[in-house]
């Protein structure tokens, strides 16, 4: 056979590949694709390989539309009828240009662990978690008493999640679920495979009546609602807490925030016991760190709670963790901070959602203080520092403490107007100029 035939058999086993679901994949794999590659033998799976890859060739020839059209047959072997399939695409002729704008979008700076948590444990997602601790009262005891996760940790997942569903009502950052991700399916090769699962999930949760389908809107990689599930997660976790035969968590709070209890519930959450401790890291302590032990070894170790406080259930097996570097605080990490991984797999998120936690609950927050560079700021400054550049009106955003993209373009032109070089000065220089103004 010619290298040219070979590729063009390639060509069109893979656009077939493609087509089929895990069951056929396990078929093939064990009969046709083995007997194909045997009777060619040696050249045929070398000049397979040297042809490329045939995945993105493929989609860069199909549009968009023919791309929704192929992949019903996708969606039809998983019991997707062609009238949930075409509400679901009624007017997507499109991809989505802002989801493959924030797909491609890569940070320009590391944030560290202070920065993270300053934007979100602070007084603000506080005050207003304490607000909806007393409206959803009833809810949280209802959830409480069947899940056994209590209600400052779901409130604080609330929190981290979409502000307390304030992301929500932010409607130009919202995306229509089904086109994003038939765009990240389409356009992405990274995210294709996650990408198609997704909208397959999506589509079972059209099918089965959770939401209106112009009411299906998330993140540009799918996450909906006001705790922000994925669709895979939704259909695994998904409650109908309030009995009205949906599963919403767009719009209904008891459902949204059952089902996030149901996550950690389903994951062994282990009720009414901590999620770490902070601790004071005896000299030369930090390489423990990842080691798991009893607090009575932690303890014989020179480990110990800030303030004096005593450990108790030294029989109890907790990790070290580092977060903030050698130099930072340590924590003593229980079963419970991993279970809060399962939700967001991030030592950053885990550690805020447990530090937020003990907050609402009325505990204290931290004693020891993060490494922070000299000249940087604490969160009130942050917000100090927002609030004097929207009196100037350089900021039009909210005084949360994240200083994000709008923050720092207001800093600029503030500097801007005043002569100053950014490169010379450090945050708390910024606020100090500020306050002089």
């Amino acid at each position: 056979m010619s290298v040219i035939i070979l590729m063009a058999m390639r060509e069109a086993i893979m656009l077939w590949w493609n087509q089929v679901d895990d069951f056929q994949v396990q078929i093939i794999q064990k009969g046709f694709m083995n007997r194909i590659f045997n009777l060619s033998g040696f050249v045929f799976l070398t000049c397979f390989f040297l042809a490329g890859t045939v995945t993105a060739e493929t989609a860069s020839k199909q549009s968009f539309t023919e791309w929704l059209d192929s992949f019903y047959l996708v969606a039809a072997k998983k019991g997707i009828t062609r009238a949930t399939y075409d509400r679901a695409f009624a007017g997507v002729t499109t991809p989505d240009k802002k989801v493959l704008k924030k797909a491609a979008y890569q940070p320009e700076f590391t944030t560290e662990i202070w920065d993270y948590l300053d934007a979100r444990v602070n007084n603000a997602a506080i005050t207003n978690g304490r607000i909806m601790a007393g409206v959803y009262r009833k809810t949280l005891q209802e959830i409480e008493a069947e899940f056994g996760v209590e209600s400052s940790v779901l409130l604080a997942i609330w929190s981290m999640e979409s502000s307390y569903g304030a992301a929500l009502l932010r409607s130009s950052r919202l995306h229509y679920v089904p086109r994003a991700l038939a765009t990240l399916a389409y356009a992405d090769k990274r995210r294709r495979k996650f990408a198609r699962s997704q909208l397959l999930a999506t589509l079972e949760i059209i099918q089965a009546g959770d939401v209106k389908v112009e009411q299906l809107t998330g993140s540009w990689a799918g996450a909906m609602g006001h705790t922000q599930f994925i669709p895979t997660s939704f259909l695994a976790y998904g409650v109908d807490m309030d009995k009205d035969g949906r599963r919403d968590i767009w719009h209904s709070i008891p459902d949204a925030l059952a089902t996030a209890a149901n996550l950690l519930h389903t994951n062994k959450w282990r009720s009414g016991k901590p999620w770490g401790l902070e601790v004071i890291v005896p000299p030369n302590g930090a390489h423990f760190e990842g080691d798991t032990k009893t607090l009575a070894q932690w303890q014989k170790l020179g480990f110990v709670r800030p303030a004096g406080v005593a450990f108790k259930d030294l029989q109890e097996t907790a990790e070290l963790k580092m977060i903030g570097g050698d130099n930072g605080p340590g924590f003593l990490m229980f079963h419970n901070f991993f279970v809060i991984k399962r939700y967001n797999n991030s030592d950053f998120y885990a550690l805020a959602v447990g530090l937020l936690a003990d907050r609402l609950a009325g505990r204290k927050g931290m004693n020891q203080t993060w490494p922070r560079p000299k000249g940087s700021l604490t969160v009130e400054e942050k917000m100090e520092l927002q609030e004097l550049l929207k009196k100037r009106g350089f900021y039009s955003g909210e005084l949360d403490g994240r200083i994000g993209g709008n923050t720092r373009k207001g800093i600029r032109e503030f500097l801007l107007q005043d002569g100053l070089q950014a490169k010379d000065l450090t945050s708390e220089d910024i606020l100090e100029a500020l306050r002089k103004e």
